[in-house]
């Protein structure tokens, strides 16, 4: 890349356009940029700066009350930070190259997630998101590493440019240093600088970025150029997660309940200086009192004791009800339920009050899930798109953690990548359920045939690798099938006994599966040592060819077969080897079966209690 070096002046065309430009996007926002400092202000306790008449000069120029538009905020940002999984493969893929090429691009993606520490930055990016009304995101170079960094920028200062489909086509970021500052990071200002401003004085620096250019500049001195990149990528590496709205100018979740905050601790701040009031109200002494002693165990000499007292002060009980009136109205206002609290009169049986208390909780976290799924898609795809342009040719190595395992892979951009920068962000249909209602939901929903396997396993809320699991479980059956084959061998031991057969070989091959498992053999390594067949002994050349003589005697293997040559099979069992007693599918389990865990899981209760009375069925194959 080619770094431009600090200059004076405006530059070239281009630049006097973006500074023009600033200027005038920046007066366009003016009222959004009030409100979200107002809102920092509250949430920081400074209420006295938003409202400077309601708060007196002294230790009470704060409020005392908890600053629910804090606690809000904080407890949204933190619910909605969980990350999403990312898969890169698709149940329509049949070629196993095509699957193998979108999984490594899974662990590539992941990898990326795992580098920029995107995990740690949704907590302040969810925060922001709530307290302003969106939240910028940009891809960044990081040329030490040869990687790019999904990174979450400031909102207070960023102004973004939309083109008519809400697609994000440039922005800018406001930022205030000092001289200091400036020079430790950008030594060619220090010239131009020295001679127009001190040391302390705070210089606004602005950072423009679009398909083109990358530009970071002083527009209080005179357009003054820190740095100068061109974007090789040919595209705009900003996605901003906007909070919906009736117009286009974001609005924040609290930006009008900060009166509602103020007056609460205002009323507070009232009841506290009338306790106070009442402590030190004066004394009421008749006129036979000629001393007043003061203290604990003081005491006055009077004939009318009845009329020593202090005077009171009357708080109405209309200012404690007109607080609760605020504390409702600073609620509903932000959207905050006071079960979030645990304080709630709801049923805790049957959990209708509390799913009703919590509704507006939970859609506002549905739908902060689907702006972070579609700004996070579009950002992981310019992240691939970064990395093949500008790292294409070289080898990497990434580590990531999927479904708990942590992996390491090698890879190449421009061949594991090849142009394919697409990637499914799901939070998971089961997202918000409780574990109960989500484990009953996605049993019943799969038992009914409504989803498939692969769609349950991609909606789940946790990082799960689809593709991986599914491999594992086909690998689990297949280990049962074959554990319930030689089980039912084991049964058929008892009936080829009755029928006078040897069943030594049967018991030397269970034997051998048992000390094999002991040994932490694997099942199907197991079992293919104790049933490997014995290698023939080669014949002698005269009995070979005695042998091929008869066979050209009695006919093709076809001809014997109808002519009857087959050996019966002992009592007891079937043509297929299974027993006649036992249906198909059940060798090795109690007779009828045990019903699954689908089943059993299926039936628990809304309180998420297991419906523990389970049906044996008895099944026989026709």
């Amino acid at each position: 890349m080619d770094h431009g070096h600090a200059s004076p002046g405006s530059g070239s065309p281009q630049l006097r356009e973006i500074r023009a430009h600033y200027n005038r996007i920046k007066t366009q926002f003016a009222a959004r940029d009030g409100r979200m400092q107002d809102v920092l202000a509250v949430r920081q306790g400074r209420m006295r700066d938003v409202y400077p008449d309601l708060f007196p000069e002294g230790p009470f120029d704060k409020g005392i009350v908890a600053n629910m538009v804090d606690v809000a905020a904080r407890d949204l940002a933190e619910t909605l930070a969980p990350m999403p999984s990312f898969n890169c493969t698709s149940a329509r893929m049949v070629s196993d190259t095509a699957r193998e090429f979108a999984e490594k691009r899974t662990r590539i993606v992941n990898g990326h997630i795992n580098f920029s520490n995107v995990q740690t930055q949704m907590y302040t990016a969810t925060d922001r998101y709530f307290t302003y009304g969106f939240v910028p995101a940009m891809i960044e170079v990081d040329m030490e590493e040869m990687m790019p960094r999904i990174t979450f920028l400031d909102s207070i200062g960023a102004y973004p440019v939309f083109d008519r489909w809400g697609n994000t086509k440039a922005g800018y970021f406001s930022f205030y240093k000092n001289r200091d500052e400036l020079v430790a990071m950008y030594p060619d200002a220090e010239s131009v600088l020295k001679q127009q401003s001190t040391g302390l004085e705070m210089i606004e620096v602005v950072r423009y970025h679009d398909k083109d250019v990358d530009v970071i500049f002083c527009p209080t001195r005179e357009g003054l150029v820190l740095e100068k990149v061109k974007n090789y990528v040919g595209e705009c590496l900003l996605e901003f997660v906007r909070r919906p709205g009736v117009d286009t100018e974001t609005h924040g979740q609290f930006d009008d309940v900060l009166a509602v905050q103020v007056a609460k601790a205002r009323f507070a701040l009232f009841s506290l200086e009338a306790a106070q009031k009442s402590v030190q109200a004066p004394i009421v002494l008749p006129p036979d009192a000629q001393e007043l002693a003061l203290g604990s165990d003081a005491v006055i000499r009077t004939a009318f004791g009845e009329k020593v007292r202090r005077v009171p002060i009357e708080v109405p009980s209309s200012a404690f009800a007109q607080q609760g009136v605020l504390d409702q109205e600073l609620r509903q206002g932000s959207r905050y339920p006071e079960v979030r609290g645990g304080n709630t009169d709801a049923s805790v049986v049957t959990g209708k009050g509390v799913q009703a208390l919590m509704s507006g909780f939970d859609t506002q976290i549905r739908t902060g899930q689907a702006m972070f799924a579609k700004a996070l898609e579009g950002l992981v795809s310019k992240a691939l798109m970064v990395d093949e342009k500008l790292f294409g040719a070289e080898t990497k190595v990434l580590r990531g953690n999927t479904d708990g395992a942590p992996y390491e892979i090698r890879y190449r951009p421009d061949r594991d990548i090849k142009g394919d920068y697409s990637v499914d962000v799901q939070y998971g249909l089961l997202a918000g359920l409780d574990p109960n209602r989500a484990l009953v939901f996605g049993l019943q929903a799969r038992g009914d045939q409504l989803i498939s396997r692969d769609f349950l396993r991609r909606q789940m809320p946790f990082a799960l690798d689809a593709s991986e699991e599914s491999m594992k479980v086909d690998t689990e059956n297949l280990r049962d099938s074959m554990l319930q084959a030689v089980s039912g061998l084991a049964q058929s031991i008892p009936a080829l006994a009755a029928q006078g057969q040897d069943v030594s070989e049967v018991l030397r091959q269970m034997s051998v599966v048992i000390a094999a498992r002991q040994k932490g053999t694997p099942i199907e390594k197991a079992i293919e040592l104790a049933f490997k067949p014995p290698e023939p002994e080669p014949a002698p050349p005269e009995l070979a060819l005695e042998s091929g003589m008869e066979a050209n005697m009695l006919g093709s293997p076809d001809e014997m077969a109808q002519a009857g040559g087959g050996q019966d099979l002992p009592g007891g069992l079937r043509e297929s080897g299974r027993m006649r007693e036992v249906a198909p599918g059940q060798q090795g389990m109690p007779e009828g079966g045990r019903p699954d865990l689908m089943n059993l899981m299926a039936s628990i209760g809304s309180q998420g209690k297991p419906n523990l009375q389970a049906s044996v069925q008895r099944k026989q194959a026709i």
